[in-house]
């Protein structure tokens, strides 16, 4: 369980606690069935490679929830996600690490509801950025 972050600790600035993956083909496997994402570019070294990738790919969908899992970890348990977005920049492949980041990038309160903003990335081993994105969040008040 992480440590719940509240509204007053957060200021613009701010880095998200990063978010190491390292995916499998097995969970490529399993992300297809509860997806139903079946491209066989995800698990078929051999069609892969037959559409001129050098092997199987890590599905974009799949690193947009790990950038949904660092914001859900970094918020804790009484924060919420109001709103997700991802754009997919590159390829990752499996047994390759994906750095999962963020910053902070705006305060406000709207209806009552004290949010943060922030902008997200993912990254392969290389530096290079494999997606990119944002997030808002509602965080609790200290009082």
């Amino acid at each position: 369980m992480s440590k719940q972050l509240y509204y007053q600790d957060v200021n613009v600035g701010d880095e998200v606690s990063p978010l190491v993956k390292e995916p499998t083909t097995t969970q490529l496997v399993m992300w297809a069935g509860a997806s139903g994402d079946y491209n066989p570019i995800h698990y078929d070294k051999d069609f892969a490679q037959s559409r001129g990738l050098s092997g199987v790919i890590v599905p974009g969908q799949l690193i947009g929830a790990f950038l949904g899992q660092m914001m859900t970890d970094w918020m804790g348990e009484g924060g919420s996600l109001r709103k997700l977005s991802c754009s997919y920049k590159g390829m990752s492949y499996p047994g390759e690490k994906i750095t999962c980041q963020g910053k902070v990038t705006r305060k406000y309160v709207e209806e009552g509801q004290e949010l943060v903003g922030c902008k997200l990335w993912a990254e392969n081993p290389k530096g290079e950025k494999v997606a990119t994105g944002t997030a808002i969040v509602v965080l609790p008040s200290r009082g």
